[in-house]
């Protein structure tokens, strides 16, 4: 009796444990700020900051996303427009900034570089080139303000041109440069670490968030 006992508890916490994990990207829902992209949960933080608080962080992102697919790195970023947005914190006391270096830079480029890339590296079966599905995502980052700047060692690697950027997205010398001076006017770096174990989750479960 004390072993079916033991296992019936056994049973019951991981039912309750799996419930529980599947459960947990419901609490996700639709920024204000950015409706399209960056899901957000509602917290109750132990941290807690004014509403005249300002921000001023600069995310890094190398890595490049799937042809056709949004970077969920980027993703970020209005996920983090919109978790402060709701909290109170005005738009003009937000202030980000991005610095793509690495296959990434190829996700902020125009169709017609982006879609030629994949001529090299697709099947002969496949005859449509995907959109670059990071152009709204863009877009909507720039229409919030957030600078966008791409390596200009990584552009001059990969033959990219200051016109096959989206418009707007700017070339610096070097990610390095990029972040020096953007440290110099009192940006801090975004510490988090691509590929987590979060945005693997989220991918699963098709959370637009990272």
């Amino acid at each position: 009796m004390e072993y079916l006992s033991r296992l019936s508890l056994i049973i019951f916490a991981v039912l309750f444990m799996g419930t529980f994990a599947h459960a947990s990207p419901d609490a996700f829902h639709k920024g204000d700020a950015i409706h399209e992209f960056g899901d957000i949960a509602d917290v109750r933080s132990d941290q807690p900051f004014s509403k005249r608080t300002k921000f001023k962080v600069v995310f890094d992102v190398a890595k490049q996303a799937e042809f056709g697919k949004i970077n969920r790195n980027i993703v970020s970023m209005p996920r983090f427009i919109n978790m402060h947005r709701a909290q109170g914190v005005q738009k003009k006391n937000i202030k980000l900034a991005l610095v793509l270096h690495g296959g990434a830079a190829k996700d902020v480029t125009k169709s017609v570089y982006y879609e030629g890339l994949q001529k090299d590296v697709e099947s002969p079966q496949e005859n449509v080139a995907k959109e670059n599905a990071n152009a709204a995502l863009v877009q909507a980052l720039l229409d919030n303000g957030v600078q966008i700047y791409v390596c200009g060692q990584t552009a001059a690697y990969y033959d990219i041109k200051n016109e096959h950027l989206l418009p707007a997205v700017k070339m610096s010398l070097s990610a390095m440069t990029a972040h020096a001076l953007l440290q110099q006017k009192g940006y801090t770096l975004n510490p988090f670490k691509q590929n987590t174990r979060y945005n693997r989750l989220s991918q699963r479960r098709g959370l637009r968030s990272a």
